[in-house]
């Protein structure tokens, strides 16, 4: 696996356009990172600018993959916003281009920010999963558990509901 990371990349506007790029890859095969397929670019870039705002001039970081010179892999480590909430993250946007599925960036990404987030001292990390996709299965693989559910929180269609799962994974000081 030749995949390299970057935390907090360069926001250039080519690597604004390659984030919107891939999240329309992504969403367009099926992936559950805010949207229903089929989505455009114009559809997705107010959410993206927004998002890559708060990690340009806010409290949000950003952690790119790169297979070679091609971004590949994204997620945004979100800051809580609320001062009883500093020793965890919330993870927001977990992407990895559908080309690349089966390779492990998947799990790569998310060792990654687990990485940045123990360096970073912070005692959690948490992640909420779009029900019926069989993701909380990816992310119990990586350790995370299953901490609640809002029922039929998710209305993908007027008759398709989903939960939305909530998932955390404590990072307990070594001893």
């Amino acid at each position: 696996m030749d995949l390299r990371f970057v935390l907090d990349p360069d926001l250039t506007p080519e690597l604004r356009e390659q984030i919107v790029a891939l999240w329309v890859d992504v969403t367009n095969a099926g992936g559950a990172v805010g949207f229903v397929a089929p989505v455009t670019a114009d559809e997705v870039r107010p959410l993206a600018t927004s998002t890559l705002y708060e990690v340009a001039d806010g409290p949000d970081r950003l952690l790119a993959g790169y297979e070679g010179e091609r971004l590949v892999a994204v997620l945004v480590i979100a800051d809580n916003r609320f001062h009883l909430k500093t020793h965890w993250r919330v993870l927001k946007r977990v992407m990895v281009h559908p080309d690349t599925q089966g390779r492990g960036y998947g799990a790569a990404l998310m060792r990654e920010a687990e990485r940045i987030a123990r360096r970073l001292g912070l005692a959690a990390l948490h992640v909420t999963v779009r029900d019926g996709l069989g993701l909380d299965r990816f992310y119990k693989r990586l350790g995370y558990r299953e901490i609640g559910r809002l029922p039929a929180a998710l209305r993908l269609s007027p008759t398709d509901a989903r939960d939305e799962i909530l998932m955390w994974l404590d990072l307990p000081t070594p001893t």
